[in-house]
């Protein structure tokens, strides 16, 4: 307080202000004026940025106010009522869902309520594919500070592998009903290209949508995906388990460098190693090249395959060779 009365007291002596009675209140206004924006004024601390504040129809000054203060929104709900009262009188607050994306004073807290300024403007949202859908959960609370990402995961779980990645638009109010639907309507359209060549193969959508599942974490282009996706059902037709790594991330969140001989063994209806045929529901959601590449699948002498660390793929048609090729690029 001391040093901000030196800087007053310096600029007034320098516009010529030589009254010390009028320097002293001059001082104290500006002082009060400091400390009302400070202590009254200014947003709070941990003012909650990304979050919705919703209100309700009818609701009172009075509780608006103390809602606003509940929220970290403002300092003062005493404050915030006189505020509005002297500047806008008996105008009524709007009720709805208020977004704030970032810390707002008093002042403009108090005109958006009153002016019905919701700021909703659509976030963009990308989901990569292969995401999960406890991952695409954690995306959309990163982008959205108040969605409900228990709620979507209880929604969404039983869709994993239906819900399609890409880039989505979604209002900062977005629901998990309204998302999930907004996914679901989305693969609908982007794999309907391809429902004649599933309906034309001998395996079911779901059946389809599972491989899918696992090519997307496999292969990283669409010939590749292609060359696995027919080795991979050829061991399915001849008996063999698909033995595939990539369901271990989403068992127990390890990727193949990471496996011990124990993994392997884990007693899960997703283990590969552990049971014959398709695990039990899609470990991702795909995009369209891997469930493309689960519907057309390029068939080949090969039984084998593996990823080096660079992402190349080696390919073999016993496992003698397959265990040199382990030798020779993975360990």
């Amino acid at each position: 307080m001391e040093n901000i009365k030196k800087i007053i007291k310096n600029f007034l002596e320098k516009q010529n202000v030589r009254n010390y009675e009028a320097i002293n209140t001059t001082m104290s206004v500006v002082l009060v004026l400091i400390a009302f924006y400070f202590f009254f004024s200014s947003p709070p601390f941990n003012f909650p940025v990304g979050t919705i504040v919703h209100i309700d129809e009818g609701s009172s000054l009075n509780q608006i106010s103390e809602l606003l203060s509940e929220k970290d929104i403002i300092k003062s709900p005493f404050v915030f009522k006189i505020l509005v009262k002297v500047i806008y009188g008996d105008n009524e607050a709007k009720a709805g869902d208020y977004f704030f994306s970032k810390r707002r004073n008093i002042f403009t807290v108090a005109s958006r309520i009153i002016k019905g300024e919701y700021d909703l403007t659509p976030v963009a949202i990308t989901i990569p594919e292969g995401a999960t859908t406890f991952e695409i959960g954690e995306i959309l609370k990163q982008e959205i500070n108040s969605f409900d990402s228990e709620s979507f995961l209880k929604l969404a779980v039983p869709l994993e592998g239906y819900l399609f990645p890409d880039t989505y638009y979604f209002l900062p109010n977005v629901t998990p009903e309204q998302v999930i639907t907004a996914m679901k309507n989305n693969f609908v359209k982007k794999v309907g290209d391809l429902y004649s060549k599933i309906e034309k193969s001998d395996r079911t959508m779901e059946e389809i949508i599972i491989m899918a599942s696992i090519l997307e974490e496999e292969a990283r282009t669409l010939k590749t995906r292609k060359m696995i996706s027919g080795i991979l059902w050829k061991r399915i037709e001849i008996g063999m388990p698909l033995q595939v790594d990539a369901v271990f991330p989403y068992i127990m969140g390890k990727n193949t460098y990471e496996l011990t001989l124990d993994d392997l063994a884990v007693d899960s209806p997703y283990n590969t190693y552990k049971y014959k045929g398709l695990p039990f529901g899609p470990i991702s959601n795909p995009g369209v090249s891997s469930i493309e590449a689960a519907v057309s699948p390029v068939k080949s002498n090969y039984l084998f395959y593996l990823s080096d660390r660079s992402g190349n793929m080696h390919y073999a048609e016993t496992f003698e060779k397959h265990k040199i090729n382990k030798i020779k690029y993975v360990y």
